[in-house]
Parts: structure tokens; C-alpha cells; sequence
């Protein structure tokens, strides 16, 4: 099952965590330290959650689509790019707490979208596969290396 992933940096996670689960009616499928995730049957939605500092107003951190396999992340990185748009990869990824293949892209406003696989869950916030850190879900903005080049994110 694929289904649209919306990141938001929030100041507050617990007061966020207990709206939107009561917005959605569930409660968040995984919880760290500065972090949470919904998984939403109905509409199909990922939300995550990622502290963000106290006092800020609640951002959009990045968009996302997430597929069940890496064969669908290949694909759509073949897409995009036969499409004309420029793209950048990562496999084998620590991100929000999962190990994950990706591929970004940046829409026309500069919003960061990524298509991913979760492959496995994970130990830290983020930490890219080449050791390298503050390459996914940092705080600010921004973002180390290829990831922020090529898409201005703030969790590549």
C-alpha cells in the first residue's frame, strides 16, 4: 500500500501528538526521543512528527510518498528523471528512526518531496548510511551534503 507522507517540525510533540491523534483517531505507530509517526488507515497518510524548538510555529519539513519496496523506489527514481527532474538517491538510510531506500526530488516552490521504503526500524533520528551525520530530520533547516544541494530539505 502506498500513502502520502506529510512531515511537520512541530514545537510542542506531546501537545501535537495528542491532537492529532485525536484528529485522526489513532494513536502514533512509533515514538523517540523528538519524534513520532502516525500511521492513518483512513485517509492513507504517514505523519510525522519531528520536535522542533519551543516557541516556533508549526513548519512543513518535507512531503513524501511511501512504497513498499525498494523495486517501487527504483522505479519512480527512473520516472522522475526521464521526466527531466533532477533527482537524488540514497540507500541503505538511517531516517526518522528507519533504515530506508530513497529517492528526492524538489517540487517548483522548493518543497523537498522523497519516495521511500521503510526496510527496517532503526536507532537513531538520523544518520546517513555512510556515516555522515545531520543528513535526514535535522533541526533549522538544514541539511549536510548532496541531500540539501539537491533538495533544500531538512531531513534527506
Amino acid at each position: 500500500m502506498s500513502r502520502v507522507q506529510l512531515a511537520l517540525r512541530v514545537a510542542d510533540l506531546e501537545a501535537s501528538v495528542a491532537f492529532y491523534a485525536k484528529l485522526f483517531g489513532t494513536e502514533p505507530a512509533k515514538r523517540r526521543p523528538g519524534y513520532a509517526n502516525f500511521a492513518v488507515t483512513e485517509p492513507p497518510l504517514k505523519l510525522v512528527l519531528i520536535e522542533g524548538e519551543r516557541g516556533e510555529s508549526t513548519r512543513l519539513d518535507h512531503l513524501g510518498v511511501e512504497v513498499d519496496s525498494t523495486a517501487q523506489v527504483t522505479a519512480a527514481a527512473t520516472r522522475l528523471q526521464d521526466a527531466g527532474l533532477a533527482t537524488f538517491e540514497e540507500n541503505d538510510t538511517s531516517c526518522c528512526y528507519a533504515l530506508q531506500d530513497k529517492v528526492w526530488v524538489t517540487g517548483p516552490g522548493k518543497e523537498p518531496w522523497e519516495v521511500y521504503v521503510v526496510k527496517a526500524d532503526a536507532d537513531t533520528l538520523g544518520k546517513s548510511a555512510d556515516g555522515t551525520p545531520g543528513t535526514c530530520c535535522t533541526g533549522g533547516g538544514q541539511t549536510a551534503g548532496p541531500v540539501a544541494a539537491a533538495t533544500g530539505c531538512a531531513c534527506g
